[in-house]
């Protein structure tokens, strides 16, 4: 909320927001900064104001930052509000009647409650409380000397018990050894507010906890925009903290009013769709604007900025204005996988899910205001309805550092209003080789994966959700070689297309309709796919196989089988899961079904307390052809490699090293010398792990972790593909011992252009 200008200063008005009633205390203009825990001014306003306004679940302070406190706190507050009532009211504690009965006490109990009552407690309960605790001890001794005090001790006790029975004296006493009388700073172990600029609803926890355990701090993005992410435990929850201290909540006051004029201005324009069609494009005009505007803004009142100062300031703006705010700053951190935002937006804090420390709690709550304006622009961004009639829109949001998964649920589906997932993607691409490192899955099954793809069969990559199979499948499509044309088909955009395409790649990106939205103007995923068959001699890749199109892909693997690859992703938890699932839920013909030469399961397993995740291939097994009804009784299904939990990687299985695969001898049949030769074969295989891990050993070696991305993959394989062509003309076969040396020359020479 922003006050109109003339709003009168320390004046408030109660808004009802997300289910709740907010009170919002105007100290725009104020000489300090308003503070429960700092200010006994501050805290006596905040009292008066909830004695009239009892209803009340939080209480923000609008300045050029807003510090806003939650109902837990505000209800400490209320606490102390209705304990001056009580006191006053109820109890009479300054009238003649109460305290006739002190006799002799009567004018000093008087002079004592007075100042308790109307200095003290709403400025100052804690002390209040201390000082009647302490008035309480010194009569108890005059009585136990024979004093006739026992009517004011009696009145003591009442008071004492009341303050005792306030959440906030409860909490204070656990700290009161440790402060003088008169010092304020043990509010600032009771009260922490969250902090948002004017310019955004978001609320931040600034502060971290003084319990708070420190495991990892690092800096997500580069240059003037870097955002602090502090990781901790706290004792007795098991669910890690992700503190996130972006620019935005630790500028100076004259750059927070700028920006809080600048928006203002800015504002007024909202962008249009078409606008949108071209987000990239927009976002740079608005920030030259921005920039400009700032820059005027900061000399008309004299402030002077410096030019990094103002491209924060710029970048701020754009981000809080046309952009998505605080989900902006989250995608940055590439170590995030999920971000979910639950509903009612405002109740609760955003959570994410680690990769190094799993699902975490965060200390950012965003504002119905905010969840309101993310789900017009992704409408906007994706040109699908979000309303009552479709209450799921599924898309993604690309951004230069970044590009996420986005799905949005609002009512009926969602009971609390909009709620939103987003499962960020990899800035780039992922490779065997990167899966290799983080250990998802071993040299040998890299191979045979590499070996698989490049004999053109048709492949499943199953798995539950956040099993890693859009990224396993992804890293598949950099061992197409870049003279084969691919396609892709998805409802929403996740596989490397862009980065593929800037390889080099020939390929083309296909958007359908998802299917869990209703009627659109996009085309079925089913249509698309039998469009892709029109479009040429290409490998096929589906982002994912939910329904009808299950029935159109199996056509494509038929027909495609004997040229290039065919894959996808579909969920479940074993080969006849998937099968289960492609015959039995989504109608494909058993017959079909068997155009199925390779499903490959990756599935998150958990450690023995259950705190941590790691995601591992665990399953690498080929369709055969010979069954009539059920693969699993009949023997359809043959696993080449199986995960094996003691040693945590892929063994093979004794049918894949006596070259027992059906799959493998049909990819040998057609290359000459091969057919017949499993030696040959297997040698192949062998050759392509050794490759797989010697670049990642050498690039543990030399400390450079490009050498496992896609740019360098796709340099590799292409090497790998040129120097097997070379020895299969000397020697009849790609002899792996000898294409494994030449391959390692290269790649000394290729490193030593940047060594």
């Amino acid at each position: 909320m922003i006050f109109k200008e003339g709003t009168p200063l320390y004046s408030y008005e109660v808004i009802r927001e997300s289910g709740e009633n907010v009170m919002y205390f105007n100290y725009l203009g104020a000489s300090f900064v308003p503070s429960l825990a700092d200010s006994g001014e501050v805290m006596a306003r905040t009292i008066d104001a909830l004695r009239e306004e009892p209803n009340v679940s939080r209480v923000v302070f609008v300045q050029q930052r807003n510090y806003s406190y939650d109902f837990s706190q505000v209800k400490m507050i209320m606490e102390i509000a209705q304990l001056y009532e009580f006191l006053t009211k109820q109890e009479k504690i300054l009238s003649v009647e109460k305290l006739a009965v002190l006799g002799a006490d009567y004018q000093s109990a008087y002079s004592f409650f007075n100042r308790i009552v109307n200095e003290l407690l709403r400025m100052d309960p804690v002390r209040a409380y201390r000082e009647v605790k302490n008035m309480l001890f010194e009569q108890r001794a005059y009585l136990e000397h024979g004093k006739n005090n026992k009517e004011y001790v009696q009145i003591l006790e009442k008071v004492v018990k009341r303050f005792e029975e306030t959440e906030m004296i409860r909490k204070a006493n656990k700290f009161i050894d440790d402060f003088a009388l008169e010092d304020r700073g043990i509010y600032s172990k009771i009260f922490r507010a969250d902090v948002m600029p004017n310019f955004t609803f978001t609320r931040m926890v600034a502060k971290l906890p003084e319990s708070a355990e420190i495991v990892k701090q690092y800096w997500i993005a580069k240059g003037f925009d870097k955002s602090l992410v502090t990781i901790f435990f706290e004792p007795n929850k098991t669910k890690p903290s992700y503190h996130l201290s972006p620019p935005e909540y630790l500028l100076e006051e004259d750059h927070h009013m700028l920006l809080n004029l600048a928006r203002n201005v800015l504002i007024e324009h909202r962008p249009t769709a078409e606008e949108f069609s071209d987000p990239e494009r927009t976002r740079q005009v608005f920030f030259n604007v921005a920039r400009d505007l700032l820059t005027d803004l900061a000399n008309s009142k004299g402030i002077q900025v410096r030019y990094e100062d103002l491209m924060r300031l710029a970048t701020i703006l754009v981000r809080h204005t046309i952009g998505f705010g605080i989900l902006e700053v989250l995608l940055q951190d590439e170590d995030l996988q999920d971000i979910v935002v639950n509903a009612p937006v405002s109740l609760s804090p955003i959570f994410v899910r680690h990769n190094e420390f799993g699902e975490c709690t965060t200390n950012i709550i965003p504002s119905r205001e905010d969840a309101d304006s993310w789900a017009a622009k992704f409408r906007m961004l994706s040109g699908r309805a979000l309303d009552e009639a479709n209450p799921v829109l599924d898309t993604n949001i690309e951004l230069k550092e970044a590009s996420a998964r986005v799905a949005v649920i609002q009512r009926p589906l969602s009971a609390g209003g909009l709620a939103y997932a987003l499962r960020r993607h990899r800035s780039k691409p992922w490779t065997l080789p990167l899966f290799i490192k983080n250990k998802m899955i071993n040299g040998l099954g890299a191979g045979l994966l590499s070996f698989l793809v490049d004999g053109a069969r048709t492949i499943l990559v199953a798995g539950t959700r956040s099993s890693g199979k859009t990224s396993l499948l992804g890293s598949l499509l950099l061992e197409i070689m870049p003279n084969h044309r691919i396609i892709t088909v998805e409802d929403t955009l996740e596989l490397p297309v862009a980065a593929m395409r800037n390889l080099g790649y020939d390929i083309l990106s296909m958007k359908v309709r998802s299917a869990l939205t209703g009627e659109s103007t996009e085309v079925s995923a089913e249509e698309g796919i039998r469009a892709s068959l029109r479009l040429g001699d290409s490998s096929l890749i589906v982002g994912e196989i939910r329904s009808e199109e299950a029935k159109a892909l199996y056509e494509a693997m038929r027909v495609g089988a004997l040229a290039n690859v065919v894959a996808g992703t579909i969920h479940g938890g074993s080969p006849y899961a998937v099968f289960d699932r492609v015959v039995n839920d989504l109608g494909v013909p058993v017959t079909s079904f068997k155009a199925t030469d390779l499903i490959v399961v990756a599935n998150p397993i958990k450690s023995s307390d259950g705190l941590h995740l790691w995601r591992r291939v665990l399953q690498i097994s080929e369709v055969r052809k010979q069954w009539k009804e059920d693969p699993l009784r009949e023997g359809g299904f043959v696993d080449l490699m199986k995960y094996d939990v003691v040693e945590d990687t892929l063994k093979p299985t004794d049918d894949l090293i006596n070259g027992d695969s059906e799959i493998m001898k049909a990819i040998a049949s057609n290359v000459r010398g091969w057919a017949g030769n499993w030696d040959a074969v297997w040698d192949n295989v062998i050759l392509r792990k050794n490759i797989k891990e010697e670049i990642v050993r050498f690039s543990e070696e030399k400390d450079d972790l490009e050498l496992l991305e896609a740019e360098f993959t796709v340099k590799s394989n292409a090497a790998f593909h040129e120097i097997s062509k070379e020895v299969s003309d000397k020697f009849g076969v790609p002899k792996g011992s000898v294409v494994f040396s030449r391959w390692k020359e290269w790649l000394e020479k290729e490193t030593k252009r940047v060594y």
